[in-house]
Formats: C-alpha cells, sequence, structure tokens
C-alpha cells in the first residue's frame, strides 16, 4: 500500500474517529498536526479549494478529505475492509 497521510488536528472529532478506524485495520499512516505545522496547513488549503478540511488524506499523490467522518468513504478510498 502506499504511504498514507493524514493531516488533521487534536481537537477534531473526526480526525479521532478516522486515526482509530485506520489502527484498528492495523493500517499504518503518518499523522501530520496542522495546527503546528504551517507548511501542512496551507497544504490542506490548497488541496481543498481554500477550505481547512480535516482530516485530509494523502495517498500518494493524491489527496481527499473525509469531513464529516465517513467510514464507507475511508474504506473505498483507501481500498481497506469497512469492517474489523
Amino acid at each position: 500500500m502506499e504511504e498514507i497521510t493524514m493531516y488533521g488536528t487534536s481537537w477534531c472529532v473526526d480526525c479521532r474517529r478516522a486515526k482509530q478506524f485506520l489502527k484498528d485495520r492495523g493500517v499504518n499512516f503518518v499523522e501530520v498536526n496542522i495546527d503546528e505545522d504551517v507548511d501542512a496547513e496551507d497544504l490542506v488549503l490548497q488541496v481543498n479549494e481554500g477550505r481547512r478540511k480535516v482530516p485530509t488524506i494523502k495517498i500518494g499523490d493524491r489527496f481527499f478529505a473525509c469531513s464529516p467522518f465517513d467510514p464507507h468513504q475511508l474504506s473505498s478510498e483507501l481500498n481497506i475492509p469497512l469492517n474489523k
């Protein structure tokens, strides 16, 4: 599987849900807090047409926002099982 990076914040409920979803399925990912990394925040704004949508997930060279958290979308986008 290509490297997965999740851009989010510490206060975001959807980010926590997405992280737990990935962890429950044994999916490795890199987490970037956009409140602590200005360049990462700029990237999220760029790929989401000026909107600060978190979580924003990068897989390979492709970005998508999963806000609000949708397990069906995350499962489909990453080609991983919906159920544990």
